[in-house]
């Protein structure tokens, strides 16, 4: 790689962006979304004279009784390996679904289904009810932005590309995320992220790493083609997938989100364009 800093891409016209983990950080906010909705500090946990739920038979007043009692002694360590586990789900649900031959499931439907699951393996599914299993499913939209993102994000863009109001470098900055349009909408504002442009796998039907994904954000950009575009992650897999459509990359360094393939990351690193490290300002 000639050059690891975001210089080697001047000439550029937009920036997409990957979000879960590269530009937001899920893996604090989801444990501590798990954490309190499982294991309530003392204070914030019903009284244990509070009466069940109406319909409850004794059978089932029992088992959510021991369900929270398990859930109750979960460790971080054990809270950490559901976050990790419920991540996981998502990838890989995304990396499996056909365009064109599965029905389209968007992730906000698959966080609230995996998470289902999830508590259903641990024998923990009686902890949360209907509406706060949804609500906790939706930590998702609520996650933090990694503590460079919005001041990067502003100092490389211009909003949506029609000037350069906002005091930035010109470049088109757009979200390019698995995520549905709601979640990315939620995590922009949520974020102060700033994003000029916000595209979800939902407008193409499909889930990268498909080429319908990244082309199709290009085509929708209006520039001239695939190497006007940038794509910007933390995950090598990402990257690779757009490069072979013609895209030049950035990687961003994140602790913990790198997910290739063991044995092939130094090869990944040879074929980017530049190379954020974790806290870089980016100029070009």
């Amino acid at each position: 790689m000639p050059n690891h800093g975001i210089q080697a891409l001047k000439g550029i016209q937009a920036l997409t962006f990957d979000v879960f983990g590269t530009v937001v950080d899920w893996r604090r906010p989801v444990e501590a979304a798990l954490s309190a909705a499982l294991r309530p500090p003392p204070d914030q946990r019903p009284p244990a004279s509070a009466s069940p739920p109406v319909n409850t038979t004794e059978d089932e007043a029992a088992e959510r009784a021991e369900a929270e009692a398990r859930a109750r002694a979960l460790t971080d360590a054990d809270v950490a390996a559901l976050a990790q586990e419920w991540r996981d789900s998502y990838k890989r649900f995304t990396r499996g679904f056909r365009p064109g031959a599965d029905a389209w499931k968007d992730v906000d439907a698959h966080h609230r289904d995996s998470l289902a699951d999830l508590l259903r393996a641990r024998r923990l599914s009686g902890v949360l009810d209907a509406a706060g299993a949804r609500e906790l499913s939706l930590v998702w939209h609520r996650l933090m932005p990694w503590p460079d993102s919005a001041a990067g994000l502003r100092a490389l863009g211009n909003g949506n590309g029609n000037g350069n109001e906002n005091g930035g470098l010109g470049v088109v900055t757009a979200a390019l995320s698995n995520g549905n349009r709601a979640l990315l909408a939620d995590l922009d504002a949520f974020g102060g992220l700033g994003f000029g442009r916000l595209f979800s796998a939902e407008d193409f039907a499909a889930y990268k790493p498909d080429p319908r994904v990244y082309l199709g954000a290009v085509e929708r950009l209006g520039v001239g083609g695939p190497g006007e575009v940038a794509m910007v992650a933390a995950h090598l897999s990402d990257l690779d997938a757009a490069r072979r459509l013609g895209l030049r990359t950035v990687y961003v360094e994140r602790d913990g989100e790198e997910d290739w393939e063991v044995g092939s990351e130094s090869e990944g690193h040879t074929t980017l364009d530049a190379k954020i490290s974790a806290g870089q300002t980016p100029t070009m």
